[in-house]
């Protein structure tokens, strides 16, 4: 079965919670960039949050969320939609260190703690929502929830793992997010905080074989959480040779001529999925005949 999602309403609607198995989302990121383990943990755990993100929106509306802590692995760029849709990709896919002192990939030595973490909504309406906070763990899941908490104002507990293989693979992705509404009482909340406190890692649970489904249960307890929706995820980019033609039209007659008379052709590639586009010299001077009109 393909990765998918699900989101949920636990405790008689008084907390908002999702949860998505992202391993074959992940691994397909891993393939294309070629990404070492510590940065496959970065990117994955940061498309997994995004998927999240995206799946709180509705219609055509996305998400973009940028990472930059300032260490060696560079910026983090995660696209996702209300589809089940995502996309990734770091400055500096080749990124890798021994594993920390808890026998972790040393995620927050990649990320670094001096940078921002931004949002940018695109609601379909004329202006973006955009909004940021500070790193403040550079292990991702931990700036999730920050941001919710002070962007948003929802408190949140974000779970978010990639186990690695000693191949680079991935073995296992996924995550959960567990949001309180407004009327959460203090004995749920004391509930919620008690099994938190006491369960494995995300990433195990996808390893076992835990559905998202089975994830929720294990975060909020059986018979707790009711299930809305499933979604399924995968790796998607919106990427395109007319997208890539209408930038370079976009650069205007001179430009392109530069481009026809040093290489006789133009090359574009995308950052997201690395699909490289070539432009002939008969499609560029087609492109300045386009323009003369």
């Amino acid at each position: 079965m393909g990765d998918y999602l699900v989101r949920g309403l636990g405790f008689n609607g008084s907390v908002r919670a999702f949860a998505v198995d992202t391993t074959q989302t992940v691994a397909e990121a891993q393939k294309r960039h070629m990404t070492w383990p510590t940065a496959s943990a970065a990117l994955g755990r940061t498309m997994t949050g995004g998927v999240m993100m995206g799946a709180m929106l509705k219609g055509d509306n996305k998400v973009t969320i940028k990472v930059d802590g300032g260490g060696p692995l560079g910026a983090i760029l995660v696209d996702s939609n209300a589809r089940g849709g995502v996309r990734g990709y770091v400055t500096n896919p080749q990124t890798h260190f021994e594993l920390n002192n808890k026998g972790k990939l040393d995620v927050r030595r990649a990320v670094g703690t001096e940078g921002m973490f931004a949002v940018v909504k695109d609601l379909g309406l004329r202006d973006n929502f955009t909004g940021q906070t500070p790193i403040v763990s550079g292990e991702i899941a931990e700036d999730f929830t920050y941001y919710m908490a002070i962007s948003e104002q929802v408190p949140s507990s974000v779970g978010l793992g990639v186990l690695v293989d000693t191949d680079n693979s991935i073995l296992a992705a996924g995550g959960f997010i567990v949001q309180l509404m407004p009327d959460t009482d203090d004995e749920t909340i004391s509930k919620i905080e008690a099994r938190l406190s006491s369960i494995e890692p995300v990433s195990k649970m996808i390893q076992r074989g835990l559905s998202p489904e089975e994830i929720l249960e294990e975060v909020l307890g059986k018979g707790n959480i009711q299930i809305l929706e499933t979604m399924p995820v995968k790796f998607e980019c919106n990427c395109s040779k007319e997208r890539f033609a209408a930038g370079i039209l976009g650069l205007g007659q001179h430009e392109i001529q530069n481009m026809i008379k040093e290489d006789g052709m133009a090359e574009a590639q995308c950052h997201f999925c690395l699909e490289t586009y070539r432009y002939s010299k008969e499609e560029l001077e087609s492109f300045i005949d386009e323009l003369k009109l």
